[in-house]
């Protein structure tokens, strides 16, 4: 692990021995009302340069911003829930996940945001700067890092058709202190 302390980092190592593909189907997808279709590419530290075989994990709450459980999750899945998934980005360092739209934290204190984490082919892994959507109300400076690790992590919701869209490329290493 590199880039400090992180709670749960260790999450984008339990995919197995799955066989991860650049795109990824996260529980809940058909039957959620506000679809959900992350999408980008990573690249390496030149930011210019895809990077093949990179494992990205995320988590996030569903719509009634829970981590939801069966109560059968081992590991970081009894924190995270089951609304998680990784992929493997493809020769071009693309990657997709389709998923549902998060909401925020019961409380109400919190945004609306997703979770996600880099595992590189070289076994370095480390947290990104969440997902947060640029039109939250609760959205606040405090919740975003400055620098931002990965790539600016405030996001807009696109629509299209029947579902939302992001775009968020990722550049290795960029933001997260000690990374060499």
């Amino acid at each position: 692990m590199v880039g400090g302390p992180c709670e749960g980092c260790e999450a984008v190592l339990e995919y197995g021995d799955e066989d991860l593909n650049a795109v990824d189907t996260l529980p809940e997808f058909a039957s959620a009302e506000n679809k959900l279709k992350i999408t980008g590419t990573v690249y390496k530290g030149d930011g210019k340069t895809p990077a093949e075989n990179v494992v990205l994990y995320i988590h996030h709450t569903n719509a009634e911003g829970i981590y939801p459980t069966t109560g059968k999750e081992e590991s970081w899945a009894k924190r995270h829930g089951y609304i998680r998934g990784w992929i493997k980005t493809d020769k071009n360092g693309r990657y997709t996940f389709y998923t549902q739209v998060p909401g925020s934290y019961p409380d109400g204190r919190n945004p609306a945001h997703i979770h996600p984490f880099i595992l590189e082919p070289d076994g370095k892994y480390y947290y990104l700067s969440a997902y947060f959507f640029d039109d939250d109300p609760l959205l606040t400076g405090h919740h975003m890092e400055d620098p931002p690790r990965g790539s600016e992590g405030v996001v807009k919701l696109q629509n299209i058709g029947n579902m939302k869209l992001i775009e968020r490329d990722f550049i290795l290493g960029k933001g997260i202190p000690y990374y060499k």
